[in-house]
């Protein structure tokens, strides 16, 4: 894109990279700049730019496993909001939750329900709930211990700075903070898009997301066309 706007008298505008779009949406738009232009540029364009310039790829169903921790909502004493929350941002992307545990605050028990997900084949395991860095919250211990490979816990992110993301094989595991409970946009809506296409995100993608990773938290919400991850 840079080559080709740097060419002269020719231009190409697009939106941000790792944008959802719905149907109908534009993506990008080009000019010849003068009324007529030397088939020579036109030539050397076609040369220098060897790759795409824009792409869309197609969001993949998923059957995702929720793993809901905490002690007051495994006993009743609090109502469990992560369900519809995780389920209703799965949904619009086509996915959808397969199965729900909710656990105490126990990380033997929190591992064990990761290994069971995993053997049940599930494309993605979400675990929410006992993120943070209280004594009790033992999720991120347990998702570390459960093996594969952890690629972060933390991101540059707010809402979400105690998101965590792990692999086991080709299977994420995601730490998902409570904010996602009550805040409109978090964390979680810049990396489900890309986990919902199969890209495999390293730290260097999450440490990016520190320029734009800030949500204003608008009085209209205008996601994903605002600056929020760009």
């Amino acid at each position: 894109l840079m080559t080709l706007n740097s060419i002269g008298e020719m231009m190409m505008a697009t939106i941000h990279t790792n944008t959802p779009l719905k149907k109908g949406e534009k993506i990008g738009g080009t000019r010849v700049i003068p009324l007529v232009i030397d088939e020579e540029k036109i030539k050397e364009a076609e040369t220098l730019i060897t790759d795409k310039i824009m792409w869309m790829e197609p969001f993949k169903a998923k059957k995702c496993l929720l793993i809901t921790t905490g002690n007051e909502v495994y006993k009743g004493t609090i109502k469990d909001a992560f369900l519809p929350v995780i389920k209703k941002k799965l949904e619009y992307y086509g996915s959808t939750v397969s199965r729900q545990v909710i656990l105490p605050d126990q990380k033997e028990l929190i591992i064990e329900a990761i290994k069971q997900g995993l053997q049940e084949n599930v494309d993605l395991i979400i675990c929410t709930g006992g993120m943070s860095v209280d004594p009790d919250d033992v999720t991120p211990s347990a998702i570390k211990e459960s093996g594969g490979r952890l690629v972060t816990y933390g991101s540059p992110v707010l809402p979400g700075a105690m998101f965590l993301l792990a692999y086991h094989g080709k299977t994420p595991v995601l730490g998902v903070p409570s904010c996602a409970m009550y805040s409109k946009r978090t964390v979680l809506d810049l990396v489900l898009p890309r986990i919902l296409i199969d890209e495999e995100l390293t730290a260097e993608d999450i440490a990016a997301y520190g320029h734009g990773g800030l949500c204003l938290d608008c009085g209209v919400c205008t996601f994903p066309h605002c600056s929020f991850g760009k």
